[in-house]
């Protein structure tokens, strides 16, 4: 921690949105924050769910708008207790909070930007609204990202994108990724295949369509016409499949469960030809238990598939090129072994979850102690820029 956790304890309200890959990263703060030497976090879920009477509110199905009022709620349902900062992740809640965080230091977190994810739109089912509303839309993010004392981004990709964009300073943006939990996740590297098994392919997605599953489906019937019984495809995903000759189906798989990890232990490959995404959760999961990854380059994810050198990076939508992906990895053991090492050494490095919690909790306690110093949380961010 820095040096404010040396002198006082650092009480900040943690408000997370609860969406998609952001519910792992939540569950990874819940337990990984509360373990830091002089902090002590609050922390405040804010729940994606409509439905019955709210489900009938004007503007409530807009999850901007339910979002930020669920967070002002959550807030206020802590009472007055003594707060040193507000830590939302992601900015959708922190786009209405306006004073409900009081005169303490805010921090907001983002996986990607409103522009970001509009580019990525149609793959969501999200499609942009008239001019007006757009506009409006910018302008109200670019006064949350302005008012916040300091901005984490989830990727370099992420900050390009609040400078270019947005007009941020470079100088109050840090980037820390999303991590995971190396000592359950960590698997010990393979020497070589086992034996006469066959190679097994991963899948993790919850939107099989979006993720590329069909594709995926698709090269693996031509994998399967060649090398038969040696190699599998597991698809850990809610939807429905009917039976296909190779390819086992797992429908009860839930994040950051022994049951799941175990399954990422017992694959080799990780393949996620996604058509739309920006950072997903499951690629630092298939680096840290040591599986080769194949995968798109969309969003932020050539920052942790690094053709050639920890994965191997397909154009979305390209069946034959992915079959061919697909091919290398299942014929060639070595360039398995050696992707899956230099995977499995960055995830480390850079996405240990224990080690970037740490990391965010240490930028919290400064960004307070800064607006202390120098009344704003912006004084002393230049040491935080990566």
């Amino acid at each position: 921690m820095g040096d404010l956790s040396r002198t006082q304890t650092c009480r900040c309200d943690v408000v997370l949105e609860q969406t998609l890959g952001h519910v792992t990263h939540g569950q990874n703060l819940r337990r990984l924050l509360p373990e830091l030497p002089g902090f002590e976090p609050t922390f405040v879920s804010v729940e994606y769910d409509v439905d019955g009477w709210a489900a009938r509110v004007p503007g409530f199905g807009n999850w901007t708008v339910r979002a930020g009022l669920r967070a002002r709620r959550g807030l206020r349902s802590l009472g007055r207790h003594e707060r040193d900062a507000v830590f939302v992740h992601t900015q959708v809640p922190a786009v209405f909070l306006g004073r409900a965080t009081g005169r303490v230091p805010t921090i907001v977190s983002l996986d990607a930007t409103p522009l970001q994810y509009d580019e990525l739109g149609e793959q969501y089912a999200h499609s942009t609204g008239p001019a007006p509303v757009e506009r409006l839309k910018t302008w109200l993010n670019r006064r949350c990202f302005e008012r916040a004392d300091h901005l984490v981004a989830w990727a370099h990709w992420t900050k390009r994108g609040l400078v270019a964009d947005y007009g941020v300073d470079a100088g109050n943006v840090t980037v820390i990724p999303p991590g995971v939990d190396i000592s359950r996740w960590g698997r010990e590297e393979r020497a070589a295949q086992r034996g006469n098994e066959p190679v097994r392919i991963l899948f993790v997605g919850g939107n099989l369509a979006r993720k590329g599953g069909d594709e995926l489906l698709a090269a693996f019937g031509h994998l399967r016409s060649h090398h038969g019984a040696g190699v599998e495809l597991h698809l850990a995903t809610p939807t429905p499949l009917a039976p296909i000759d190779g390819v086992t189906v797992h429908n009860d798989m839930r994040p950051n469960s022994p049951e799941l990890i175990d399954l990422y232990h017992r694959c080799d490959v990780f393949c996620l030809p996604t058509r739309g995404d920006c950072l997903p959760m499951v690629l630092p999961e298939a680096g840290a238990a040591g599986l080769a990854m194949i995968s798109t380059d969309v969003g932020a994810i050539s920052e942790i598939v690094r053709d050639g050198e920890t994965g191997l990076l397909v154009p979305v939508g390209e069946p034959e090129q992915l079959h061919r992906a697909l091919e290398r990895l299942v014929s060639d053991a070595e360039l398995r072994i050696r992707l899956a090492g230099n995977g499995s050494a960055l995830i480390r490095a850079e996405h240990d979850a224990a080690a970037n919690a740490a990391r965010l909790g240490e930028l919290i306690c400064d960004v307070v102690a800064s607006r202390a110093e120098h009344g704003t949380g912006r004084a002393r961010s230049e040491r935080w820029t990566r």
